[in-house]
């Protein structure tokens, strides 16, 4: 059996997003163990011209439902970025989740070879094969934002390991 566009990318989702959430509550525990805010987390940043803690997870998750919707050719769900606590961010995390499991797994077929573009802020958009997209663009970003998550967590002292990024195999 071939590795189908929907394989590809909705189980991975699903699972650094339900990974990210374990994230979320084992930073909520170290808050509580210490006790200070965990809203002190949002606004970290690996570097000061990086986005912070609260934007990496809302690009994550922009980038999964954006993917999804994309593939099958439907309007890409517009949601606010009006979190500003880590229980708006599980919120959102499960909200992604939500979506992306809703699309039936039957919708991407042919999905590989459907044009995306991309809008860009500025200029004309970037055009993939849906293959390209979800190889070449999505998963190296969902990577990118959830890896600086978990590093911002990290560096916060939040007791992770290699494990708790992948999951349980």
């Amino acid at each position: 059996m071939s590795l189908s566009m929907y394989s590809a990318s909705v189980p991975v989702f699903v699972r650094m997003f339900g990974n990210a959430q374990k994230w979320l509550t084992k930073a909520e525990e170290h808050a509580a163990a210490r006790k200070f805010d965990p809203a002190n987390y949002l606004g970290l940043r690996l570097a000061p011209d990086m986005l912070p803690f609260l934007r990496q997870i809302q690009i994550a998750s922009d980038g999964a439902k954006g993917c999804v919707a994309r593939l099958v050719g439907v309007e890409v769900p517009k949601w606010e970025d009006t979190e500003a606590s880590m229980a708006d961010l599980h919120a959102r995390l499960k909200r992604t989740v939500d979506y992306v499991q809703s699309v039936p797994a039957e919708r991407f077929a042919g999905s590989e070879t459907r044009e995306i573009l991309l809008p860009m802020r500025q200029g004309d958009p970037l055009r993939f094969t849906g293959e390209a997209y979800l190889k070449h663009y999505v998963m190296p970003n969902l990577y990118f934002h959830l890896t600086t998550t978990y590093a911002l967590l990290r560096h916060a002292g939040v007791e992770l390991g290699k494990r708790d990024f992948l999951g349980n195999a």
